[in-house]
């Protein structure tokens, strides 16, 4: 019996000992995480420097938070993981959940024309549903890119009704609705309208009701009025453009649908533990949000109802990111491993998309595929670009008023340093603005067609049968074929 004692007592003392030093090893492991992800936001420690929360989530648990850089530079205010942000665009499967949940109580089909509920909408000859909404593949316009090209600045206080009166002023679409795939902020805003009007409840009070409070989101909300004030909000800056201090950067539009959710990393956890749960609108819900849109032809596109359906490094993820003034946001899911990443910033510079992604490899590298080396886009774009040099006499034949109905301005095109220059934007009396103007140059790529590569903005002059120049057609990003139509001169007042 002794001996037995003895072996067991051996034998309990190397269990604790092999226990112990297993303990000690995955504290070990989980510190180097921590110290791999706080050198991810290491630029933002600098002193004065906005910054990032962070929130890691794993099998419903948040297991890291932390916040990186002041959420207030005048009052230096710490970013903390309560810190509420803008998150953009992040906020679309938000409008997305709203629709759904009203298709659940009857209220609403996603077949349904948007015009049963927007009648304003211009009839452009082909039905344009909730589901094309949802999807981008709507063909409308872009309505922010239509107020920035009008020169309406992210900080002027513009309302629901200013959107919609540019949208409907729009006498085009960029393609035939389901026939291809362009990100609009324009549908989103739309759907919006629709749950205020379906609903009788705005979609501030619609979300709350049914989203934000069952899951105790509760420092989350649609902020649709500019003036009101949100406890924990972060605010948001750019780098001035010298690159030396900050500068202040909030929108005050009043627009929801396509961005507009003010949130915490805290409060983002309970929203991404539902997509397990289904606590809020049940499993076929998970399965629609989800369900990848689908063109005419068939093509399936890697974008559900305000969410992206991709693969990172072999594992499937879906995501959003945002970026709104100087708010920038990202919320990255790994369904299969129940992970996930939010990370919402306050500088203009941050990419929390690329953080998140990095902070994934961290947690999930042994899961992953070795990472590729890809050329981007955009150098490969940079590279195939030709350009040519107009002479004096051929600039001067573009020089002049042009004005757009769909935006209520026109643009004045001169001569800058031997290259084309929009100079002013002009109101119907010839009453020149300041306004959000771009300060490129355009540069010409061949006869009567110009770029602006910097703003993706592109122009194709238009040619009378006497050769003469009477117009032109603009594309910016996501809006196409928008008309400009010389005009005499509009008026010469000065800015104002």
């Amino acid at each position: 019996m002794v001996i037995v004692r003895r072996i067991g007592a051996g034998f309990l003392a190397s269990a604790l000992v092999f226990s112990g030093s297993h303990a000690a090893a995955a504290r070990t492991a989980e510190d180097k995480k921590t110290v791999a992800v706080d050198e991810i936001f290491g630029d933002l420690a600098k002193a004065g420097s906005p910054g990032c929360a962070l929130g890691v989530y794993r099998d419903g648990k948040m297991i890291y938070s932390k916040g990186y850089g002041l959420a207030n530079l005048e009052e230096n205010v710490p970013v903390t993981p309560q810190s509420v942000f803008d998150i953009g665009s992040t906020s679309k499967q938000f409008t997305a959940a709203s629709i759904l949940l009203l298709e659940k109580q009857g209220k609403l089909s996603l077949n349904d024309d948007v015009r049963k509920y927007i009648p304003e909408l211009p009839d452009y000859g082909q039905k344009i549903t909730m589901l094309h909404l949802l999807n981008h593949t709507s063909g409308l316009r872009d309505y922010l890119t239509l107020m920035d090209l009008a020169g309406i600045n992210t900080d002027s206080v513009t309302t629901d009704e200013d959107a919609l009166q540019m949208i409907f002023r729009q006498k085009a679409l960029n393609f035939a609705p389901g026939s291809d795939w362009l990100y609009s902020n324009t549908g989103f805003f739309l759907l919006s309208v629709v749950v205020k009007r379906a609903s009788g409840k705005t979609l501030r009070e619609f979300a709350a009701e049914n989203i934000f409070l069952p899951l105790e989101m509760t420092h989350t909300q649609y902020r649709d009025d500019h003036t009101s004030l949100i406890v924990n909000r972060a605010l948001a800056y750019d780098v001035k453009e010298k690159g030396v201090g900050y500068r202040l950067d909030v929108s005050y539009f009043e627009q929801t649908g396509d961005g507009a959710v003010h949130t915490s990393v805290e409060d983002l956890l309970n929203w991404d533990e539902n997509f397990y749960s289904a606590q809020i609108g049940g499993k076929d819900f998970l399965a629609e949000i989800q369900e990848q849109g689908k063109l005419n032809g068939g093509k399936v596109l890697d974008y559900a109802k305000g969410l992206f359906i991709e693969d990172y490094r072999g594992l499937h993820t879906v995501s959003h990111g945002g970026s709104w003034g100087g708010y920038r946001a990202e919320l990255l899911r790994f369904p299969e491993q129940h992970f996930s990443v939010a990370c919402l910033c306050n500088l203009g510079s941050a990419r929390p998309s690329n953080r998140a992604h990095r902070v994934a490899d961290v947690y999930l590298a042994s899961l992953m595929k070795s990472k590729e080396v890809r050329k981007e886009a955009e150098e490969k774009r940079e590279k195939e670009r030709k350009l040519i040099s107009p002479t004096a006499e051929q600039l001067r034949r573009y020089q002049g008023d042009y004005w757009s109905e769909e935006l209520g301005v026109a643009y004045r095109l001169g001569i800058v340093e031997g290259k084309l220059k929009i100079m002013a934007l002009l109101d119907r009396t010839g009453t020149a603005h300041n306004g959000n103007l771009p300060t490129n140059a355009f540069e010409a790529t061949s006869t009567d067609n110009f770029e602006m590569n910097e703003e993706r903005i592109t122009i194709h002059f238009e040619r009378d049968q006497h050769e003469g120049v009477n117009g032109f057609t603009l594309d910016a990003g996501r809006t196409r074929g928008m008309i400009f139509t010389r005009k005499d001169s509009l008026g010469k007042q000065e800015a104002r």
